[in-house]
């Protein structure tokens, strides 16, 4: 053994020393991000590792503490690793805001149910969940063409009462006559204007592209299961669960290719049907035909394509299918250029007048996102019953409802977008046809959905009084107080200090009912969605022109509904775009906004291309391959220690690791979602079986949590005396009152500053206590590192080490 050691202290550059007089602690912050300086608490913290992106860091002291074990005796070297950049880092990030619906039905996809024995319907479940994603896209496009192609070239351009308030049109409008400039027929105006959705669906592949090289290139620690161990149940231990390179590069190609077959339809059935109705050239009859048909083709490529998944988690997929991601895009380019042509030929008959046929277009969109969420929630709800576990969100229903919250925050706004721009065109002139109809009528059931939450809100907030009054009785019981302070000995608490913990108590139990809130708005957006279309193509009226002869009170409900609609459609996407500026120049509103994307950025792009990248996919690989390469080197026992979304992190990352390196890692989560929020909407992942099998693969797991805490909870794994994972509830705040210890009121901490309780730092001794030390074992003669690993330096930032698979 000890020729083994010296043998490794040579290879390593460093002279051996002893395993059980190394310690690590590698601290994962959690949402919204904090400095080195504040993990380490000590103002002189060194970058060991790492980029401005992510980075390891360490106090200046402890910068060469490998060098030094006996310093280090009984306590370990803290180590930070640093990830909030990836969710707020420059003022780019704050264009996110606009994929907020991307992101959403990303989410639904990794919300399915556990199963049994149900592949079919597994993959079944994802392939109803990219066509959703699919028509989002489609959704966002075709509003780019309502507002660039309808609203500004065909009907402002067209009317010469509008074109005459904005100059900028001047060169596009005909005249009164019916004369005007080279511009002024309406194909041309339309293949003009197809500019703004061309270039924003080129910008989506581009953000997509840029981010993925970024943030989702990173490469996992290779490994392969030991023969004799049966492998983590959760996937997230899978080789290429966070390398889904293949799947989000074919998924790019087909959602860019649909973006631009969205512009080509807008621009060239329009020429194509007025070349069928006015009895001109047979050729350009002929090209109407033969793009439709173009159109058709692409189309059903498309869908081909989005419904092979593309990805093999059991293995590092490195491979590319170079030929979607080349002829798809580029034949969709291609046609766009044709109609644009086709478009853009001559037909001096030809008068724009109305409408385009945008009903048609954004209710067909509608119809068949409730159909694909309908269909995802029959076939969530039967893989539910092959394996029904209560904790699981909506009883599986989470991932459809979740669909569901997606397509209406794309409808609202893009919808919105539509409505302001129209405002802004027309003002109150009414001298343009306006947005399409279905349009408004969206619009007008947002207050209807707002009562529904009113209703949900005032319930809530009763069951939380409720509850208050019943955590006073606890709170009194947990600090040894007693309300009658008459008794002998008792101490006297002070009501107001006792209100203030049941509240905080209270409060933070309504995360548990978040998924009444889901639910109740997911059922209400498809019910109200599908109103809104009946009633477009039933009327084909607004709702205020529709109502108009019936019952007053059924007038003034739909003229108030219309218009308080569309006001909140408005101050809606003005306060998204005001957010955007705001976190654009302020970069605490940024960190602010970046809470959002430490939530929902976690999973892999597997639904949806254009959705804010993963960081996880840089995250993971950077702790494993430092857990991985400081075991390797030092044979060390390691803690990993991870706050709020930092246990999450540290989970799936523990999950990627060699089983052997696996066994030699202690695990301390406090302020953890790992059941509360995760465990409940994405159970394939983090449900009990899956955690359960964490807890058995890493040495020793603890975690601490607190009553008053919003977001962190207990595992509910099972286990008694050391095996146990769960401590029991930390009290909060650490004192009731003034104490010789706290002689000032101690603050009621909730998701905050864990490491101020003593417990902490008991618990994390209690796990170097019980981690075993093994040391590390010479490789065999001629074998190489592994793709990726670095050596060590002298200054202690350890070497990214191979697996030992």
């Amino acid at each position: 053994m000890n020729t083994a050691k010296e043998q490794h202290g040579k290879e390593s550059g460093r002279h051996p020393k002893r395993a059980d007089e190394t310690a690590l602690e590698l601290l994962v912050h959690g949402v919204g991000g904090t400095t080195p300086e504040a993990m380490l608490d000590d103002p002189r913290t060194v970058r060991i590792s790492g980029d401005d992106t992510s980075a390891l860091f360490r106090r200046v002291a402890d910068r060469d503490a490998e060098k030094r074990p006996d310093d280090y005796r009984g306590k370990p070297v803290p180590e930070a690793y640093v990830w909030c950049n990836l969710t707020s880092g420059n003022g780019s990030r704050a264009l996110w805001l606009l994929l907020l619906p991307f992101m959403v039905v990303n989410l639904a996809h990794w919300m399915r149910p556990n199963a049994r024995h149900k592949p079919k319907a597994v993959r079944l479940y994802g392939l109803l969940i990219r066509f959703i994603g699919l028509t989002l896209t489609v959704l966002l496009v075709a509003a780019a063409c309502e507002v660039a192609l309808d609203l500004a070239a065909w009907q402002c351009a067209g009317t010469v009462a509008c074109a005459e308030r904005h100059s900028w049109l001047g060169f596009l409008a005909a005249g009164p006559d019916g004369s005007g400039g080279w511009w002024s027929q309406p194909g041309r105006r339309l293949a003009l204007a197809a500019i703004v959705p061309t270039a924003l669906t080129t910008l989506l592949w581009y953000l997509s592209h840029r981010t993925w090289s970024a943030y989702e290139s990173q490469r996992p620690v290779p490994h392969e299961p030991d023969a004799d161990d049966s492998g983590p149940t959760s996937a997230l231990g899978k080789p290429g669960f966070w390398y889904g390179r293949r799947l989000v590069a074919r998924l790019r190609a087909a959602h860019t290719a649909a973006g631009l077959l969205t512009v080509s339809a807008a621009v060239g059935t329009s020429a194509a049907r007025y070349d069928r109705g006015s009895g001109g050239p047979v050729l350009l009859n002929v090209l109407g035909w033969a793009l439709v048909g173009a159109l058709i083709a692409g189309t059903a490529t498309v869908i081909v394509v989005v419904a092979r998944r593309g990805r093999s988690e059991n293995r590092l997929d490195t491979t590319i299918d170079r030929t979607v991601l080349r002829a798809l895009p580029r034949g969709a380019l291609a046609l766009l250029a044709l109609t644009v042509l086709y478009a853009a030929w001559s037909r001096p008959g030809w008068h724009s007048a109305g409408r385009l046929p945008g009903d048609t277009t954004f209710g067909g969109i509608a119809l068949v996102e409730g159909a694909l969420v309908l269909c995802a929630a029959l076939v969530a709800r039967a893989l539910y019953r092959t394996a029904p576990d209560r904790r699981t969100a909506l009883r599986g229903l989470g991932g459809p409802a979740t669909a569901m919250l997606a397509c209406a925050l794309g409808g609202v706004m893009t919808g919105g977008v539509a409505q302001r721009v129209a405002d802004w065109l027309d003002g109150t002139g009414h001298t343009i046809a306006g947005p399409p109809v279905l349009l408004s009528w969206q619009a007008s059931v947002i207050p209807p959905l707002l009562v529904v939450l009113a209703v949900l809100g005032a319930y809530l907030a009763v069951r939380t009084l409720r509850m208050k009054k019943e955590e006073v009785r606890q709170v009194l019981a947990d600090y040894d107080l007693h309300a009658d302070a008459a008794i002998e000995g008792a101490h006297r608490p002070d009501h107001a200090r006792t209100e203030r913990i049941a509240g905080t108590r209270a409060r933070a139990a309504l995360t548990d009912r978040a998924p009444l809130m889901i639910g109740a708005v997911g059922a209400v957006s498809l019910l109200l969605g599908a109103l809104a279309v009946a009633g477009a193509w039933a009327t084909g009226k607004v709702p205020g022109v529709a109502a108009d002869g019936t019952y007053p009170i059924v007038e003034g409900a739909a003229e108030a509904a219309q218009a308080l609609g569309s006001w909140l459609v408005g101050l809606g996407f003005i306060l998204l775009v005001t957010s955007g500026r705001r976190a654009y120049k302020d970069a605490s509103a940024r960190r602010t906004i970046g809470i959002l994307w430490d939530v929902g950025t976690f999973w892999p792009r597997a639904a949806h291309p254009f959705a804010p990248p993963c960081y996880a996919e840089r995250a993971v690989p950077d702790l494993t391959w430092r857990m991985a390469g400081w075991t390797r080197a030092t044979g060390g026992r390691l803690v990993l220690s991870g706050h709020s979304q930092g246990s999450v992190l540290a989970a799936a990352a523990a999950w990627q690791l060699h089983p052997a390196v696996r066994k030699r890692v202690a695990l301390l989560t406090y302020g953890s979602p790992l059941e509360r929020l995760y465990g409940r909407w994405f159970p394939v992942h983090f449900g009990p079986s899956a955690l359960a099998s964490l807890h058995h693969q890493v040495d020793c797991w603890r975690n601490l949590y607190r009553r008053t805490d919003p977001i962190g909870g207990p595992t509910g794994l099972p286990g008694e005396g050391a095996e146990q994972v769960d401590h029991p509830a930390l009290l909060d705040p650490l004192a009731y009152g003034r104490t010789e210890r706290h002689p000032l009121p101690a603050p009621i901490l909730g998701h905050s500053d864990y490491q101020a309780d003593p417990v902490f730092a008991e618990e994390r001794t209690r796990l170097l206590a019980r981690l075993r030390p093994e040391v590390p074992q010479p490789r065999p003669e001629g074998e190489p590192r592994p793709e990726g690993a670095a050596q060590e330096s002298g200054e202690g930032q350890g070497s990214a080490g191979r697996s030992s698979g």
